[in-house]
């Protein structure tokens, strides 16, 4: 999965590869301090669109890059910020609704999933198996 953030009038996006596993532990504290979850919590928030959280992946993110942002400088329009499955996510998740959707919604569950999967992005290089974004 995939953090993306294209600010309006901007050409260019910026993305991350989002594997909350891959937070390291000083972040992971970093984001339930400032959301007030535990990052089991925080992760389900994230997947969910909870802004605020999204708000705060966003800064972790950007602070790598930019080590000087302050939190308070970090503000996006809804549109702007977006978490892009993968192609291996997008299969996995249709396995999934293969096996569990009910009859009267498969049909249209997994139609709209094949279109996504036809149109989504290559996991990255080494990921290893797909995992859904959140941490039980």
């Amino acid at each position: 999965m995939y953090l993306v953030y294209k600010p309006d009038g901007s050409d260019e996006e910026q993305r991350w590869e989002y594997n909350p596993r891959k937070i390291m532990s000083a972040e992971r504290e970093a984001l339930e301090k400032r959301t007030g979850r535990d990052f089991s919590d925080f992760t389900k928030a994230v997947a969910n669109g909870n802004s605020g959280c999204r708000r705060a992946l966003l800064h972790m993110y950007l602070k790598r890059d930019h080590p000087g942002v302050r939190y308070e400088d970090v503000d996006f329009a809804w549109d702007e910020l977006t978490l892009v499955q993968t192609r291996a996510e997008l299969q996995f998740i249709r396995e999934q609704a293969a096996e569990h959707a009910s009859p009267d919604q498969r049909e249209a569950m997994l139609a709209g999933l094949d279109k996504a999967i036809a149109e989504a992005d290559d996991e990255p290089e080494g990921s290893g198996k797909a995992e859904l974004p959140i941490v039980g």
